[in-house]
């Protein structure tokens, strides 16, 4: 419930700082890509597999095996996100040209949304690394409800909302764009 209450406020604050033009348009849409393969890679189908394996290997008592099994999963799932992390910063503007292509035919034909797709093909460059780390967190996460652990694993997302909430607050006064409002105005 915390971390429901903390996204909507970091929603508010986002709104707030970036309004609802092309600039919030392409800030949530750059979001939107990495959170979608968030699912796929760390809560989705591999999560399902992961964690009854892990179990498995937990209740047979041996450490060390789990220990390398731990290794061995978290190793290849790394290697896969770290290239389709590369890949995605890499090959944003044809990722972005999939996702949004009203945008992209916008900016081919120089119409009015062009700017979006570049805005948002830039950010998106920024925000797929996220990908890269959240998919760690979930590796954890799973590990640590595995063995009983719950209460960092549920608090992580409140976590994130703080940092984000923070970095808007923070961090707008710095941009030209969207213009900063007072850290004071959320209080």
């Amino acid at each position: 419930m915390v971390s429901r209450v903390m996204g909507l406020a970091r929603d508010i604050v986002i709104a707030n700082l970036m309004g609802a033009g092309g600039a919030a348009d392409a800030f949530l849409m750059a979001n939107k890509i990495p959170n979608f393969l968030r699912r796929l890679f760390a809560e989705g189908a591999f999560s399902q597999a992961f964690v009854p394996v892990i179990a498995e290997y937990e209740a047979s008592g041996d450490k060390n095996k789990t220990r390398e099994f731990i290794a061995y999963a978290s190793g290849t799932l790394g290697l896969l996100v770290t290239v389709v992390t590369l890949i995605g910063i890499v090959a944003s503007p044809v990722i972005m040209a999939l996702f949004a292509a009203g945008w992209f035919s916008d900016w081919i034909n120089q119409g009015p949304n062009g700017g979006k797709y570049e805005i948002a093909s830039f950010l998106l460059k920024i925000t797929f690394p996220y990908l890269w780390f959240i998919t760690f967190v979930a590796l954890s996460g799973s590990i640590l409800n595995t063995i009983g652990k719950f209460a960092v694993s549920s608090f992580t997302p409140v976590f994130l909302n703080i940092a984000m909430i923070l970095a808007a607050i923070f961090l707008s006064p710095t941009s030209n764009t969207p213009k900063p409002v007072l850290p004071s105005a959320y209080f």
